[in-house]
């Protein structure tokens, strides 16, 4: 144990995931982080069978609820509490792993406390960065570099807007939590023509929340980077780093698949004078993305809870965002976080898929940058289990989505933005289409 965190062993933590996705990596990265620790971890998650269930870490699974009320998910963090702890008094950590997790316990804080250890934060605060929609907006009073916005009423207005922007847009449903499982609806979408607008817009009301289309800023090398940080009772936000994406799935447009910790204070002074404007409080995890059009990073997206990633910025003695969370509301003081420049961060079933997609994409060491320790997602020499259970899930998974992409025609294959340019589509003039 490093000598320099002191951490309170006696409370537990739950980490709270109520999304089905069972490849969640930053869940196992919580369980292990604090696990290591010595602090008692149990998660309420999609199944017992996870493969997060079978870390050595984790002392017990629950399923989750049903739906995603808050007041069920309240209730059942009483019974755990009541479970894990002898004294109904005794007080139990809980950390959201996702955003509709984050919002469901900003919005049970009052109840939960203080049986339970939560950041000072309320479900509208969470909302402002969380609802893609009112992020834009945030962003525009605040003045930040945000990718132009429109919001359309109307599935014509939708592709006038598109048009307006320039073809390929990003279509993002403004509160992704809300879109159904299994309705083939994914959170953010390249939308290539007018009639793809159309046709996702006439989806809305399955969605459940606004679609908003948005300018597509050029993807390439050095261009993606993300900030993750802890903001303490205090307000400081000793705990925080800055990352370069290296590759994502989908290729350009999609989740770290493998990251490198790089030095950026652009982007460091640029979260943290965010994060202050805000009077944000707790972990959070940020998106930008370089314009080399104008030079400015513009901030894609805002969670309001621990990135998948965070494991990436854990400092020579430990210390990552989820460790000082621990401390902070524990009353145990946080320690400076050391940087640990180069350190690389591989979520290997996404990093296979981002090299089979872009073999040819090579990346050099950024500014600062020194060949650093590379800590894997899944696999751990002292906690192999899940990766086991990850690769046995991951095939199966693979293999009932065979069928189907063998249906699908295949698309165009675009060149590798690392590697050469890519020239915009050729624009056809919105009256020579044939209305929908």
């Amino acid at each position: 144990m490093p000598r320099r965190q002191c951490f309170d062993t006696s409370v537990p933590t739950v980490l709270v995931r109520l999304d089905r996705n069972p490849f969640h990596h930053g869940t196992l990265g919580a369980t292990r982080s604090l696990g290591r620790a010595g602090i008692p971890v149990h998660a309420v998650i999609e199944s017992s069978t996870s493969p997060v269930a079978r870390s050595r870490y984790l002392r017990s699974a629950r399923e989750r609820p049903g739906t995603d009320s808050s007041t069920e998910l309240s209730a059942l963090l009483a019974r755990i509490a009541d479970e894990i702890t002898d004294d109904p008094s005794h007080p139990v950590l809980a950390v959201p792993l996702d955003d509709v997790s984050a919002l469901a316990l900003a919005r049970r804080r009052t109840e939960l406390a203080p049986r339970f250890l939560l950041p000072e934060q309320t479900e509208e605060q969470l909302l402002r960065v969380a609802d893609k929609a009112e992020l834009a907006e945030t962003c525009a009073g605040l003045g930040l570099p945000h990718p132009r916005t429109e919001l359309p009423e109307g599935a014509d207005e939708a592709a006038a807007m598109a048009w307006s922007l320039g073809l390929p847009v990003v279509a993002k449903w403004s509160r992704p939590w809300l879109l159904p499982a299994g309705g083939g609806l994914r959170s953010t979408t390249i939308v290539r023509s007018l009639a793809e607008v159309r046709e996702l817009y006439a989806r809305t009301p399955e969605a459940g929340s606004r679609l908003l289309l948005q300018e597509l800023l050029p993807a390439g090398r050095d261009l993606d980077w993300f900030f993750h940080g802890y903001v303490d009772s205090a307000g400081r936000c000793s705990t925080g780093a800055t990352g370069r994406k290296e590759r994502s799935w989908p290729d350009g447009a999609g989740l770290t698949a493998s990251g490198r910790w790089t030095a950026n204070p652009t982007v460091d002074r640029t979260a943290r004078e965010l994060l202050a404007a805000l009077d944000y409080r707790g972990v959070c995890d940020l998106d930008f993305r370089l314009n080399r059009a104008t030079g400015a990073y513009h901030l894609l997206d805002f969670n309001p809870r621990p990135g998948a990633q965070f494991r990436l910025f854990t400092d020579p003695d430990g210390l990552d965002v989820v460790r000082a969370l621990h401390l902070d509301l524990t009353g145990r003081p946080v320690p400076p976080h050391s940087p640990a420049y180069g350190r690389r961060f591989l979520v290997e079933n996404y990093a296979a898929l981002s090299l089979l997609a872009s073999p040819r994409r090579r990346y050099a060491p950024g500014p600062g940058d020194a060949r650093g320790r590379t800590e894997c997602a899944w696999f751990a020499a002292d906690d192999p289990l899940p990766a086991l259970a990850m690769g046995r899930a991951w095939l199966a998974h693979q293999l009932r989505k065979a069928p189907a992409a063998l249906r699908r025609p295949p698309r165009p294959r675009r060149p590798d933005p690392a590697v050469t340019p890519v020239a915009p589509p050729p624009r056809t003039a919105p009256d020579q289409l044939t209305p929908r």
